[in-house]
């Protein structure tokens, strides 16, 4: 049964944002309020008091920023770590890199749980999985002991050597531990991270284990508190893959959590893409508190498993490619030992928020600073739900205008240029630095802030084309409730072109597609299931793998041959050269199961001409002074309507400031298309 009433909540450190989808009526309706950062589900359900029967509602989707925060603050679960005997260093030796290769100060990144909480167990295995020792049991009951003893571990993670081939023993250490243990979290890498390469596996695995109980805490309250309201069974939890899970789905497995909450704009981007026909867009996320940049490629956003979460901390559960930074509309203004004025990370937040915000906030940031120059109409905040003080921006904005002995409006004005090239810097981390050229590229503005920055941001990085979508305020919820309930499943199947077993891959590939399957019905998922396959592999010797697409479990003698070919041709395009005849390595299987789900039909606007009717004027300030501008209602527009800068252009929870030489236009669905 299709669900007929789909709300999307996206959880962020500033506000929490609600987008509502009513298929009877094609309506789709959005609102925001503050985030309520001590126990986020009261902001949840502070929004949803909003809507008029809630127990009409057949389906909830909310991202959350639970794990990221756990992790960026360091305050998860004391764990202790499980592995192999003679390895127990690995979480602390790490790489052989270093960040800062000529600085003798650098302190290399400490792992999430400490020395003296790592254990050793008897019993290994070969690379060939072959067994050498067996499991001493024993061992580990003493180890259940000792931790019962310590009184003080919250979680276990257990990783051994070569588990990825055979699990057998890490399973039989969790099934002991949780017999002496009972109720403790544990977490093993086989149902993690079951690939090769031994610290990145510990260390998603003890990134799991160290999440579980703060996750599956709130998680718990918020099964309870949304039970009470008659809507438990209806929630869907956004994971770092862009993908859904039941709230049991994601306790059970916290680290998939990582990047739950900016995936939403990067979901709805790829709707954008696929709606607007343009193949190559960048998405430029800015909230209250930090700015989300990521890509969408020939209609397809880019799932990576080289994510780090700290410097050499890596957690290689599949997500979405996004670069973050401490950038966004709370980013405070503060002058360095040199005398510089920085922008963030520090961030005001929700509580007290900016200055503006009249909640006790003296600090200026980057949303004081727009109000000072005329960019935010203060009167007209969230549409007017939410009034700004603007004499108090002013106040915040000219203590830093004092110290670098500017004018209020020069001072403000800086500041917005520094917040903008902090920005700029994410936007080529995901263009230049991953060898794309932003002229071939369209940016899209979202959050409450991005369509505020966005003709900047195109000024000064030379993106021709912006785009501001629909609901731009609350752009990742918006992405929620077009997303599909995902599983991802990864295994380290190693074999020679020379020498290749088929049947080991195609019962490896069957597994795989099986136990991906088995994890959608399990959590209620029982709609239309498309499956993916893929394999990485390389020529033998090589570092760094390709990933190539496999159409179906079973290797055949003319699906072995054809993935052969097709690896060298994928050589060729990516590297400018192939080894034909070269032995090539295969190293990891990979299957993604999608549970489709029914999509929101976009209506089309009616058609109009010419420039739409202004709602009126005010002052902005621009590089070159002040300039009296005209403003415009978004929900005016008719397709096919243009503005020629410089325009504001205002709606409930954003505003866009059309610069002189831009022109904006106005496609079939709503979308504001700006070209400089």
């Amino acid at each position: 049964m299709p669900d007929n009433k789909i709300i999307g909540i996206d959880i962020g450190g500033t506000f929490t944002d609600f987008v509502s989808y009513d298929a009877a009526t094609g309506t789709i309706e959005n609102w925001k309020n503050l985030t309520t950062p001590s126990e986020p589900i009261e902001g949840v359900l502070q929004g949803l008091g909003q809507v008029e029967d809630v127990a009409s509602v057949d389906k909830i989707r909310l991202g959350t920023t639970i794990a990221t925060n756990a992790l960026l603050t360091r305050r998860g679960a004391k764990v202790a770590y499980v592995t192999t005997t003679g390895f127990r260093d690995v979480p602390f030796i790490q790489r052989g890199d270093r960040r800062s290769h000529y600085d003798i100060t650098w302190i290399k990144t400490k792992p999430l749980m400490k020395r003296a909480d790592t254990y050793e167990i008897g019993g290994r295995f070969s690379a060939k999985g072959e067994l050498v020792t067996p499991l001493d049991e024993a061992a580990v009951r003493e180890l259940a002991a000792t931790i019962k003893a310590d009184g003080t571990i919250e979680a276990i993670a257990i990783c051994t050597l070569f588990s990825y081939i055979d699990p057998s023993h890490e399973q039989r250490i969790r099934d002991i531990l949780a017999e002496e243990l009972p109720g403790m979290p544990i977490s093993i890498s086989y149902d993690v991270l079951p690939k090769w390469k031994e610290y990145d596996r510990a260390s998603t695995t003890i990134a799991d284990a160290y999440l579980k109980p703060i996750v599956s805490d709130n998680f718990h309250r918020m099964q309870k508190r949304l039970d009470g309201i008659g809507i438990g069974d209806r929630i869907g939890v956004i994971k770092s893959n862009g993908g859904e899970s039941t709230l049991k789905g994601a306790a059970e497995a916290p680290v998939q959590m990582t990047l739950s909450g900016p995936t939403g704009a990067v979901v709805a981007t790829r709707v954008l893409s696929e709606l607007t026909g343009i193949k190559n867009l960048v998405t430029f996320d800015m909230g209250g508190t930090s700015t989300d940049c990521s890509t969408v490629v020939d209609g397809m956003e880019h799932v990576t498993t080289s994510f780090e979460i700290e410097w050499g901390l890596p957690i290689q559960i599949p997500m979405i490619d996004i670069h973050t930074i401490g950038a966004g509309g709370g980013s405070i203004a503060w002058i360095d030992k040199g005398g510089m004025l920085r922008m963030g990370p520090q961030s005001a937040g929700a509580a007290p928020g900016p200055a503006c915000y009249g909640r006790g906030g003296e600090n200026a940031t980057v949303t004081d600073a727009n109000v000072v120059l005329g960019r935010i109409n203060p009167d007209y905040f969230l549409g007017g739900k939410m009034k700004l003080d603007a004499e108090a921006a002013h106040r915040a904005v000219k203590k830093i205008a004092d110290q670098l002995g500017l004018e209020v409006d020069a001072a403000a004005f800086a500041m917005v240029q520094i917040a903008n090239n902090n920005m700029l810097g994410a936007l080529r981390a995901v263009l230049l630095q991953r060898g794309l050229d932003p002229r071939d590229f369209s940016l899209v503005a979202s959050g409450g802030a991005g369509p505020v920055h966005i003709c900047d941001l195109m000024d000064i990085s030379g993106i021709p084309q912006g785009i501001v979508p629909n609901y731009p305020g609350q752009f990742s919820a918006f992405g929620f409730i077009m997303t599909d309930a995902r599983v991802d499943r990864h295994r380290t199947v190693q074999q020679i072109s020379k020498y290749f077993d088929g049947a080991r891959a195609t019962a490896a590939m069957t597994e795989l597609v099986d136990g991906a399957i088995a994890e959608l019905v399990s959590q209620g998922y029982k709609q239309k299931v498309e499956i993916y396959r893929s394999i990485e592999a390389r020529y033998f010797g090589q570092n760094h793998e390709l990933e190539l697409s496999f159409p179906a479990n079973q290797f055949t003698e003319e699906t072995i041959a054809d993935l052969w070919e097709r690896f060298h041709e994928e050589h060729q395009n990516r590297f400018g050269f192939s080894i034909p005849g070269e032995t090539i390595e295969t190293v990891n299987l990979k299957v993604v199961a999608v549970a489709v789900s029914e999509k929101p039909q976009m209506r089309e606007l009616e058609k109009g001409e010419g420039t739409p009717k202004s709602s009126g004027s005010r002052k902005v300030r621009y590089e070159d002074g002040w300039h009296e501008v005209k403003t415009y209602d978004r929900a005016t527009f008719r397709q096919g309507q243009t503005i020629a800068g410089p325009a504001i252009v205002e709606e409930s929870a954003s505003v866009t400031i059309l610069q002189p030489k831009q022109t904006l236009s106005v496609d079939r669905l709503g979308n504001l298309i700006i070209s400089a």
